[in-house]
């Protein structure tokens, strides 16, 4: 049984009126084969079936927050030929406006992911048409960004293009939500844009040395003036530190089919309440619902409830 199930029903229901959310990002197709074991280096395995879904984080947030009953918009780039169109179709169904979404003389960027029969996957990105989202493409889309009630931001476009949607979001007093993935070093100028920092344990560790949720957090908060740090912890659920105060985010229990893009539906759900002015914590649990949600179907954005069907599953637990 879910605590309060009463209130994530009211979660889920705020969101749908809340202001626009803005992702500047990523958009892959996601090449997915399944295997009973993930290979070692040097080792040939047996796989199941190729299947093309549509992926990329960036992708992945706007379709999930969309889904959820929000407004939202994506900044990217896709290219002209068929794993283009499979993307904007998908985001299209979606309810995401793509409007602000390029189509590029380069191929779409594609991740080739092996899932293994117990959920756990592993994933090598190629970034194609990604590699355009620069300054220049952002650039071009300023508006969209400024006019938002949140800015969605991750690590699969060139730094110039994340820094000058952080900028602009700044300026205008937009909040910004950065999910630090796929790890890399940032720029300080960066992280002193974020109001919102979604990061897992390894994520902090890499940032702050310390693997502990509630200290990592709070030095994160010292160190850069950053509002809150939403820390994801798996199967373990998450943790919030703001003000110097912790909020557990219990793990919501699901039958796991394939863990990718579960990550994603989780900040998309952070976006769409921030977006809807919900209180943190209170997204985050129902986040945590959405992402158990997506595990229990294959793929990324193939597997993300509508508002209804994440009601239902509510209900049922």
């Amino acid at each position: 049984m879910l605590p309060d199930v009463s209130l994530l029903h009211t979660t889920l229901t705020a969101l749908q009126d809340g202001q626009r959310v803005c992702v500047v990002g990523s958009a892959n197709a996601d090449l997915t084969v399944r295997v009973s074991d993930l290979p070692t280096p040097g080792q040939t395995v047996a796989g199941g079936p190729l299947t093309i879904l549509p992926g990329g984080k960036s992708s992945n947030q706007a379709a999930s927050a969309a889904r959820l009953g929000s407004d939202v918009a994506l900044i990217g780039a896709v290219g002209a030929d068929p794993n283009g169109q499979v993307l904007k179709e998908a985001l299209v169904d979606a309810g995401v406006d793509i409007s602000a979404l390029a189509e590029v003389e380069v191929p779409t960027g594609t991740a080739v992911i092996l899932v293994e029969d117990s959920a756990e996957n592993v994933i090598v990105i190629s970034a194609g048409a990604n590699g355009e989202v620069g300054a220049g493409n952002v650039g071009k889309h300023s508006s969209v960004i400024a006019e938002a009630g949140v800015l969605g931001l991750c690590l699969e476009i060139p730094m110039d293009g994340i820094l000058k949607a952080a900028r602009t979001a700044k300026s205008a007093g937009v909040p910004v939500a950065f999910n630090l993935s796929p790890i890399m070093e940032v720029p300080d100028e960066l992280l002193e844009c974020v109001d919102v920092l979604i990061v897992n344990e390894h994520e902090l560790a890499a940032l702050v040395g310390d693997l502990e949720p509630a200290p990592g957090g709070e030095e994160l908060a010292r160190r850069y003036g950053i509002g809150a740090t939403v820390v994801t912890l798996g199967a373990e659920g998450s943790v919030i530190v703001r003000d110097g105060e912790v909020d557990r985010i219990a793990p919501t229990p699901t039958n796991v089919v394939d863990s990718t893009g579960c990550g994603d539906s989780y900040m998309g759900t952070l976006l769409a309440g921030i977006a809807a002015g919900v209180d943190l914590a209170d997204a985050a649990r129902l986040a945590s619902a959405v992402a158990a949600y997506a595990a229990s179907g294959e793929g990324a954005q193939a597997s993300y409830g509508s508002a209804e069907q994440i009601g239902k599953f509510l209900d049922q637990h």
